[in-house]
């Protein structure tokens, strides 16, 4: 048994907690800006914007424009790559991160500096606190931190840069004094093919003393089935008895909370979301399941929020933490301390509060699905497909949707949903997409109108495919486990075609 490390942690967690509900949210974003350009000040890209006289956020907004990763790649990156010196962050960016989103696009890199690696420590740090807040008798510190990720092996690109997904440059990046504490090993963690590498992980983690797990809540579903074949149990609190966190993120938590309820019960462990990104820890969930993200505001990240529909302006509305609205849905763009400047992130969210401000996640700009004006956004589609599973008495393995356009045959436009849905009689389609189909009426007025009667949207199309069969189709992909995400809204006309083929289905 090792040292129980948790007293050191609550001393920290303490200090933290004190400082952060001390915090003024404008005063501490508006330094944060501010430290940004004054380290940048004199690279390459701050010297063409002259961060050196910007002493107001206007000012900031006023000087840089709005930039996807495709702009800085072309503009900035794609010259000195992989050799990115005093570019747009200063000294030589020594890693990146590789990151496909979730939309099937070629994959991207995304710089990562030391300085955001320390940030993103501090950050895996307030997680824990914000756990302690919750619970103060927590042991957390125990045993060991199950880090269910994809493979860590790193690919060199030059002299002292490294290029991997997000997790391998965690793992890589772990100090010397935490590495005892984590799991899996190296040897293990280096294992790329995702059906090898949890036919490892799972043995070997139920003689770990696990206390706590993070990773994608899909991928941890299916590791903990693997689990279960390995020893008799349906519940966490068979395999892991000391379990006390469960840190997920990366996707949705809405359509997969119900089976979280199930493997969870009788364990003493707390689930607790993250919105980490490739471009930087964003947020973590400082109260209960589902009452928000609050945002890290003194970690290195600056925030703004644009609505998604003014993306494509030439001079759109910018808010900021000082002036974003409640309750609006917005894209948030980022400025951060791997040079990223007002960066398009593509993720969607509305702000729940300012002081502290909090957020939830409600999908893509790319995640809108619209056929005919209804625009359902992702959180919407989380938690229709949620209540339908719970009208049937399933629950979501995982699903994917796509728009289906208007044709010879029927002039209005619809929606198909491939669902794997567990736990459901297996004829429950129609009664799964009648109740998918009131839910989305409640939740989106424009659904509603345009469903009226049917005479502007077809019925939902519910194709339900068995157990398993999202983790196939992500295999045959070269896309299992680990970083990888089911696309959620399916608009590329081939990848639709190659889901389609794969289960056998069509759109008719």
């Amino acid at each position: 048994m090792m040292l129980d490390a948790t007293p050191l942690l609550r001393v920290y967690a303490r200090r933290r907690l004190d400082r952060l509900a001390r915090q003024d949210p404008v005063a501490t974003q508006k330094r944060e800006l501010l430290r940004l350009l004054d380290r940048a000040r004199n690279t390459r890209f701050g010297v063409s914007h002259s961060f050196a006289g910007i002493r107001e956020v206007a000012e900031f907004q006023g000087r840089v424009r709005l930039r996807r990763w495709e702009d800085f790649w072309r503009d900035c990156w794609q010259r000195p790559f992989p050799c990115l010196t005093n570019v747009c962050w200063p000294g030589t960016i020594p890693a990146f991160a590789n990151t496909s989103g979730t939309t099937g696009a070629a994959t991207k890199r995304i710089p990562v500096s030391r300085a955001m690696m320390r940030s993103n420590r501090r950050a895996a740090l307030d997680v824990l606190a914000f756990h302690l807040a919750a619970r103060p008798e927590s042991r957390v510190l125990a045993g060991r931190s199950f880090l269910l990720g994809g493979s860590t092996a790193l690919e060199v690109l030059a002299p002292g840069i490294v290029a991997g997904d997000l997790s391998g440059l965690a793992a890589a990046d772990i100090p010397f004094y935490a590495g005892a504490r984590t799991f899996p090993p190296r040897e293990m963690a280096l294992i790329e093919d995702w059906e090898r590498k949890i036919a490892a992980l799972a043995p070997a983690s139920l003689a770990a003393h696990v206390t706590s797990i993070s990773g994608t809540p899909s991928w941890m579903l299916l590791f903990f089935e693997e689990l279960a074949r390995l020893r008799p149990g349906t519940r966490l609190a068979d395999f892991y008895p000391e379990l006390e966190l469960v840190v997920h993120g990366g996707v949705g938590f809405a359509p997969y909370r119900a089976a979280f309820a199930a493997w969870l019960t009788g364990s003493r462990a707390e689930t607790r979301e993250v919105y980490p990104a490739s471009e930087g820890f964003i947020a973590i969930a400082d109260r209960a399941d589902g009452e928000g993200l609050r945002l890290l505001l003194d970690n290195g990240i600056f925030y703004e929020f644009v609505r998604p529909e003014d993306l494509g302006r030439d001079f759109p509305q910018r808010a900021w933490i000082a002036d974003a609205e409640i309750g609006v849905e917005y894209a948030l763009v980022l400025s951060t301390n791997a040079g990223l400047w007002s960066y398009v992130l593509g993720d969607t969210v509305t702000l729940l509060s300012r002081d502290p401000p909090r957020v939830l996640v409600s999908g893509r700009v790319s995640w809108t699905l619209s056929v005919a004006g209804e625009h359902l956004v992702g959180q919407e589609l989380d938690a229709a497909m949620a209540e339908a599973a719970r009208a049937v008495g399933g629950t979501i393995a995982d699903y994917a949707a796509a728009p289906l356009p208007p044709d010879a045959r029927d002039p209005r436009g619809g929606h198909l949903f491939v669902v794997e849905l567990d736990d459901a009689p297996p004829a429950c389609a129609g009664a799964f997409g009648v109740a998918l189909d009131a839910a989305f009426k409640r939740m989106n007025a424009d659904y509603l109108a345009h469903r009226q009667g049917g005479f502007g949207l077809r019925d939902p199309r519910i194709v339900l495919v068995p157990h398993g069969t999202f983790a196939a189709w992500m295999h045959a992909r070269g896309k299992l486990g680990g970083q990888n995400k089911v696309p959620r809204v399916i608009t590329d006309p081939a990848l639709l075609e190659e889901l389609q083929e794969f289960v056998g289905v069509l759109t008719s």
